[in-house]
């Protein structure tokens, strides 16, 4: 077996390879799940979209009734300090993955969230995957979950980017198995929420649309930038609106959004079949999506390089 490729952590202050141990058992991210975290990409080796995911946190930090969470400053701070320190020991130069999990602390074992003592923090970096060129021009192929549906917003709201995702692994491989790449996920409604980790869109008679936020998903960074930025630059129309698997047919193209595929396109969903390629609306919303991260990567090159 070929060994792991190397991921640098940095836990607390203290950075080191991911594959050594460093989380106490009493860490109620790894008993319970009370974690929240965040995912960042770079574009031109500059953190993109640092304050709208950073917002995200905050808000499924107080959904979550954490403490008072680290500074934005310290956390990219750390940040920085672990991408150079992954750059040095691997010297790979391209744009990288970065995580960051917050969990409530350590304490005696029990539910009661004043067990726990204080926030602890995680950063993995790694290499940000890059499509292929048969993802880009085929597409991915997804499969809509039989088995569960879409945990409610009145349980444990799809918003709040937490710790706690058997929902959408459990839906996952239930697609795996089917063969596909990732997976429809339903709501109680019987209403197109998303995919596993990525929001989801289509194009239907030249418009795109995508499920509101109120059928019950993760208010993705890519998603809102689609809406209120990229679309209008190439002149497509965009609107939310409930999708119901029926309504799969007649759509022209679909796609996955997400921090780190942006637009990918998907070319097939349980045998109904959709447009991929250079001349669809998808590629000219990716490419815009390109130029908008290639503008935000010169904005902040100084205090968000890494």
């Amino acid at each position: 077996m070929l060994p792991a490729p190397f991921i640098q952590a940095n836990t607390d202050g203290r950075l080191h390879s991911a594959a050594e141990v460093s989380v106490s058992p009493l860490n109620r991210g790894f008993l319970y799940g009370d974690a929240i975290y965040e995912v960042w990409r770079t574009y031109g080796k500059v953190i993109f979209a640092w304050d709208q995911h950073w917002a995200r946190l905050e808000r499924s930090a107080a959904a979550l009734y954490f403490p008072t969470l680290p500074s934005a400053a310290t956390m990219l701070a750390e940040i920085r300090r672990t991408a150079s320190a992954y750059r040095d020991v691997t010297g790979y130069a391209d744009e990288l993955y970065i995580r960051l999990q917050l969990a409530r602390g350590e304490g005696a074992i029990g539910l009661d969230p004043a067990l726990a003592e204080a926030v602890h923090f995680v950063i993995m970096v790694q290499p940000c995957p890059k499509l292929t060129d048969v993802q880009l021009e085929g597409g991915q192929t997804l499969s809509v979950a039989q088995k569960l549906r879409r945990n409610p917003v009145e349980a444990l709201n799809p918003a709040w980017k937490t710790g706690n995702y058997l929902n959408n692994l459990l839906c996952l491989r239930e697609a795996k198995l089917r063969g596909a790449d990732e997976a429809v996920i339903l709501n109680q409604a019987g209403e197109i929420t998303e995919a596993a980790v990525c929001n989801l869109g289509f194009v239907r008679d030249g418009v795109v649309v995508t499920p509101p936020l109120s059928a019950g998903i993760l208010a993705g960074v890519t998603r809102g930038l689609l809406l209120s930025d990229i679309a209008a630059r190439v002149g497509v129309p965009v609107r939310e609106e409930t999708i119901r698997p029926e309504a799969l047919g007649g759509m022209e193209e679909a796609f996955l959004l997400s921090t780190t595929k942006d637009l990918q396109p998907v070319g097939a969903i349980d045998g109904h079949l959709y447009k991929t390629g250079p001349q669809t609306v998808t590629r000219r919303l990716k490419s815009a999506f390109g130029d908008y991260a290639g503008e935000q990567a010169t904005r902040w090159a100084l205090e968000r390089m890494v």
